[in-house]
């Protein structure tokens, strides 16, 4: 009676001590996400977004390419580039890790309508990720 009672106990502290041990990690590789380059080898204009959340908004949230005009997305580009830029200028009242460089987006140069589409989604998910406005009519919480 002893002896199941001393095989007992030990099978109890191994049982006690393999359930406490670590269990295996999975090691899943996090995938690190790649810069979106908005980019026109013609005009030799190219913008490299490397703000993290931008890849999956313009997968996944963003509408699809073709839903707005080429017209629509210059408008909206144009006024909050120039919003973009005046904070970019006057760090003294905007956070500084936001508005790291100025955009240098001319209004009478035709980018393309993948620079552009690139560039609207770009601010509105700045918009959406720093809850800012920029401005032009939109309201501040819009996502599309």
């Amino acid at each position: 009676m002893k002896l199941l009672k001393q095989i007992l106990i030990l099978f109890t502290i191994s049982i006690f001590f393999s359930a406490c041990g670590s269990a295996s990690i999975n090691s899943q590789k996090i995938k690190k996400e790649e810069p979106v380059i908005i980019a026109n080898e013609r005009l030799e204009y190219e913008i490299i977004i490397i703000d993290i959340g931008f890849t999956s908004f313009l997968n996944s949230i963003s509408k699809p390419e073709g839903y707005y005009s080429q017209n629509y997305l210059e408008a909206r580009n144009r006024v909050w580039v120039l919003e973009w830029n005046n904070r970019a200028r006057n760090l003294s009242r905007f956070n500084p890790n936001i508005y790291e460089n100025t955009v240098d987006y001319q209004p009478t140069i035709n980018y393309g309508y993948e620079v552009n589409y690139k560039l609207y989604n770009y601010f509105l998910f700045a918009q959406q990720k720093y809850k800012m406005n920029l401005g032009g009519g939109f309201r501040a919480n819009r996502i599309n």
